[in-house]
């Protein structure tokens, strides 16, 4: 029996009394730490935490690399100061040791502090910093919030849900053997989602998951994958934490002061949307420990398959007799 993956969700802030602290990611530590195997076994170890003070090494991320974690799953909700030198070379080593790494931030400069992450750094583009090469995307996606400059597509309202394009060959993180297209559909949505895309010179790495602008149209990235190499270990480059939060996923939860746009309600009210997100996060932690999902797939698939059969066989306006 396979152990616990150990997984550290981690943000690149000290604990705050009024932002996108790692208390506001508590769905999501509570969904994977009670995530099990078809046996009933504990899949995933999470630790959940902020960063200690800014402006030095962090104890746990600057020694990241001499530690038992297997994956890193980091929100930068900084403003550029999150992450030291020190800190960036440790996730870096800890990525070339065979680590899982997992960088998301959100629109504008926010997080960049991630830039100089080896590989992945490179998938994510600011306003400021490592700006995305194609300008034709360098536009204004979110006529709302005029303050927030580009990169800030809009897919939607915070706790609504965004369908995803998943790009061929589907990834393994976006397999999801319960949906009727046997993709995940769905992600939650936000109104000004930051800008990813594949680092032109690196071959392990490509664009897996688009959105579409809820304003505008526009077709944007929201993930990219990096499979395994000589360079390091599997990881994701994301548009934005709010994928993550709990906010996002059920605006009851409440988010800092300073959020100002009218949130929705769509994803707390759709089970289906709510599973594909949930599928997405399991497949995630998974894949980024080095899991595979097709035990489990195979699995499911039998299991919807037997429910067809016997919905088919009894229908719901005829039930079987009791006797």
């Amino acid at each position: 029996m396979n152990k616990p993956l150990k997984i550290l969700l981690q943000t690149t802030i000290p604990t705050p009394a009024d932002d996108w602290g790692i208390a506001r990611f508590s769905r999501l530590a509570a969904l994977l730490a009670g995530a099990t195997d078809a046996s009933g076994a504990t899949l995933f170890d999470v630790t959940a935490r902020d960063r200690d003070a800014l402006g030095v090494p962090d104890p746990i991320l600057s020694q990241l690399e001499t530690s038992d974690f297997d994956e890193l799953w980091l929100f930068a909700v900084d403003t550029g100061d999150g992450l030291t030198a020190a800190d960036c070379e440790a996730i870096s080593r800890f990525r070339q040791r065979g680590g899982g790494l997992l960088v998301t931030r959100d629109h504008m400069n926010l997080g960049c502090s991630v830039c100089t992450l080896g590989g992945v750094g490179a998938a994510h583009f600011f306003h400021s910093k490592n700006p995305d090469p194609d300008v034709s995307r360098h536009v204004i996606d979110d006529p709302y919030t005029t303050r927030i400059l580009w990169p800030n597509y809009h897919s939607g309202a915070n706790g609504d849900f965004q369908s995803v394009w998943a790009a061929e060959p589907v990834h393994p993180v976006l397999v999801d053997p319960m949906s009727a297209s046997g993709i995940v559909a769905f992600l939650p949505a936000h109104p000004h989602e930051g800008a990813v895309g594949k680092p032109a010179a690196d071959a392990s790495a490509r664009v897996i998951a688009t959105g579409v602008s809820a304003v505008t149209g526009t077709r944007f990235n929201l993930a990219v994958a990096f499979e395994p190499s000589d360079a390091g270990g599997p990881a994701i480059a994301e548009s934005t934490f709010h994928h993550f939060a709990d906010y996002n996923w059920d605006p009851a939860a409440g988010a800092p002061s300073f959020v100002s746009e009218p949130p929705g309600n769509g994803l707390a009210s759709a089970p289906g949307a709510m599973r594909s997100v949930e599928r997405y996060m399991r497949n995630l932690a998974l894949w980024l420990g080095g899991r595979s999902t097709a035990a489990e797939t195979t699995i499911e698939r039998s299991d919807r398959a037997l429910d067809e059969a016997l919905d088919e066989s009894f229908p719901a306006s005829d039930p079987p007799a009791i006797h």
